[in-house]
């Protein structure tokens, strides 16, 4: 039960984190939970890919195109391409996706319901020591790579045409790399690649917390009295 507990843990508070930043209209719980559960689902269509992928045993090739294809394609295009489906099947043309930082809040929900239950499969077999690592790295990056996801499909929601198709792409594309390239550093095996994991890390987070702060300030919610004289910082379309 601790050990389940320590899986859950660090999704729980980052979903609350992020629910929390949403300071002028917050999302339905039912609908948020409803996220969660469907990214958490997408586990299995996902382990279905990655098995069929896998063409390098990682634990005896230790060539950088090895690392590539697996950070890249099995783990980065799969794992985003997936949740991206989600969000696309159950969130973007519901009537509550009514504002840009809704884009991130539902996304790093999603984002974070496949994490979990990759998170208990990793600990129950591995223990607590690995609980205690992932809580402050595969996890804040699942939920990093769902903030960036959020940030550009929040964006194509609201603004028009040519655009909309452009950030709608971003909100694949970058989730991607940004993944992919966490997971190439780990696979690399280099150490001369692996110095720069927590310099990484603490880019992804600064990264998204820019990300979150212009969306909230985006909000059509805002008060006259918080809403500044120029709100150039929202006009996307350029």
């Amino acid at each position: 039960m601790l050990l389940l507990l320590a899986s859950i843990a660090p999704s729980v508070a980052l979903m609350y984190f992020f629910y929390m930043k949403d300071k002028y209209e917050k999302e339905p719980r039912q609908l948020l939970i409803k996220a969660f559960f469907y990214g958490a689902l997408s586990v299995i269509p996902i382990l279905f890919v990655e098995m069929r992928l896998h063409v390098f045993d990682m634990t005896a090739n230790r060539s950088l195109i090895a690392a590539g294809y697996t950070a890249f394609i099995v783990a980065g295009l799969v794992e985003e391409g997936f949740k991206f489906l989600v969000f696309y099947l159950f969130i973007w043309r519901h009537h509550e996706f009514d504002e840009m930082y809704d884009g991130i809040v539902y996304s790093v929900f999603v984002s974070l319901g496949f994490a979990t239950i990759e998170n208990i499969g990793y600990v129950l077999s591995t223990g607590f020591s690995v609980a205690l690592l992932r809580s402050i790295t595969a996890i804040p990056a699942h939920a990093m790579f769902g903030v960036a996801m959020g940030y550009y499909l929040g964006i194509a929601k609201f603004v028009g045409s040519p655009y909309r198709e452009k950030y709608f792409r971003l909100g694949l594309i970058v989730p991607v790399a940004l993944h992919g390239i966490y997971d190439f550093i780990l696979f690399s095996q280099r150490y001369y690649i692996m110095s720069v994991f927590v310099i990484y890390l603490i880019y992804l987070w600064r990264r998204g917390m820019r990300n979150v702060r212009e969306l909230v300030e985006c909000s059509p919610y805002k008060d006259d009295t918080d809403r500044e004289d120029d709100d150039s910082s929202c006009d996307f379309e350029k």
